[in-house]
């Protein structure tokens, strides 16, 4: 008799233990947006970004057309950048390009593109691919928004990647140089006589290349 009271105190406890732990696990839904919003934004002050995208999902996929969206993803785009992940502020600017981009907003939007490219440069030397991309994106910019006020920052960050690509080319020509292999040294310079750089008008910067390309 002991042990079957035993066990049903032991199933007691057990089918308790499960219940709580399923309540704690089970998500939250059918919640007004202004709720969602709320919890985005107190996810964004206390600094837990993965929580602040997780209750954006929950934004976005109960309340489609609401108009606290774009307000949302324009504060997780710059919360992103603020905590440099510039990958996660590119897709909610491609999103927001998408959903809600216009003739009137479509230069600041491009603008804030080009800068989550450019600050998310780590190391000159690894990411000359999205050091190539961005200088076109750039160019591009500044033949499509001629008038825009965000036009003379996009042609600082081009004339500051343009010389960082330069540099390298000249690091990587002294590089074969030494190592006796003049053709290959004569392609990376002959790349810079195609650049409107001149070599007279830059100095190396004497350590950290990041330091010196966001100075």
């Amino acid at each position: 008799m002991y042990s079957i009271v035993i066990k049903t105190i032991v199933a007691f406890f057990l089918l308790l233990s499960v219940a709580g732990c399923s309540g704690k696990g089970e998500r939250e839904f059918e919640k007004p947006a202004l709720y969602w919003y709320q919890k985005l934004m107190r996810s964004v002050a206390a600094g837990n970004l993965e929580k602040a995208d997780d209750f954006f999902t929950s934004l976005e996929s109960e309340h489609v057309g609401s108009p606290l969206i774009p307000e949302a993803m324009q504060i997780l785009v710059q919360a992103h950048m603020d905590e440099e992940e510039y990958l996660l502020a590119n897709f909610y600017l491609d999103e927001y390009m998408k959903r809600y981009g216009t003739s009137k907003n479509r230069d600041f939007i491009e603008f804030m593109k080009i800068k989550a490219s450019f600050m998310g440069l780590k190391s000159p030397q690894r990411d000359q691919e999205l050091i190539e991309e961005t200088l076109q994106k750039a160019e591009r910019y500044i033949r499509s928004f001629p008038d825009s006020e965000f036009r003379p920052l996009v042609q600082t960050i081009e004339v500051r990647l343009e010389m960082t690509r330069f540099m390298m080319n000249e690091e990587i020509a002294a590089l074969y140089d030494r190592r006796g292999k003049p053709e290959a040294a004569r392609i990376y310079r002959e790349r810079n006589a195609k650049s409107w750089i001149e070599r007279k008008s830059l100095v190396p910067p004497p350590e950290g290349w990041l330091e010196w390309l966001f100075e």
